[in-house]
């Protein structure tokens, strides 16, 4: 089985009282609630793709030992805090690949994978015969912020142009299928990608401007990335 999530941000206390909120009474509880909520449901033999903003700990050996506690085999798409890749110490091989960007088939389906939201991606048009889309961009960076929002406007509006299909006359919707992979929209459990198709629509639904509306302190955050 193959699962997907991003932004855990091990180590990364702050998380709790800025930005997402996340409400943890220390880095330390989070780093356990995430580690127990993602081996609740990845084996050893399971495949995980982390995209992006793994772990922000200075302490290479406590970030190979948090890697070294996930079940599954692992591999990460490179995020902008991914800092300790560098670290000469660090144990690469707990990772079976390590990219910026990486296409990969999943069940009949092309999944674009990149820690940065992609607006026009590689095989956005493609369609099977059924009318349902081939492809699918999964991304990560912008967590649950005011640019998820953004995200999720221009899903809105290229859903509202239709172009022609080649070799025919027919006129069909542009697909558009960018999902976000925030941990704390799966309550840090990593999903299939059915299952974050499934969630992705549902919480789609739901969003609207003031849920999103900047604060200064959200601004102050948005700068460090």
């Amino acid at each position: 089985m193959r699962y997907y999530i991003a932004d855990l941000h091990f180590c990364h206390s702050n998380l709790n009282q800025h930005m997402d909120r996340r409400g943890f009474e220390s880095g330390e509880a989070m780093n356990e609630y995430m580690i127990k909520q993602w081996n609740s449901r990845v084996r050893h033999g399971d495949e995980v793709v982390i995209l992006g903003d793994f772990c922000l700990s200075r302490d290479i050996s406590e970030v190979n030992g948090i890697l070294g506690r996930l079940k599954g085999k692992k591999y990460l798409i490179i995020g902008n805090h991914d800092s300790y890749l560098a670290n000469k110490d660090f144990d690469r091989s707990q990772f079976q690949w390590i990219e910026h960007y990486k296409e990969l088939n999943d069940n009949k389906r092309k999944i674009i994978l990149s820690h940065y939201p992609i607006m026009c991606y590689n095989g956005q048009y493609r369609r099977n015969d059924e009318g349902e889309p081939k492809v699918y961009m999964l991304y990560g960076h912008v967590h649950n912020t005011f640019d998820e929002y953004i995200v999720n406007e221009h899903q809105k509006r290229i859903g509202q142009y239709k172009r022609q299909v080649r070799g025919s006359d027919e006129m069909v919707g542009i697909p558009c299928q960018m999902i976000n992979c925030f941990c704390m929209f799966s309550d840090y459990v990593p999903l299939t990608l059915d299952e974050w198709i499934e969630l992705d629509k549902k919480r789609r639904l739901k969003i609207s401007i003031s849920d999103y509306e900047a604060t200064e302190e959200m601004d102050i955050e948005l700068e460090s990335r």
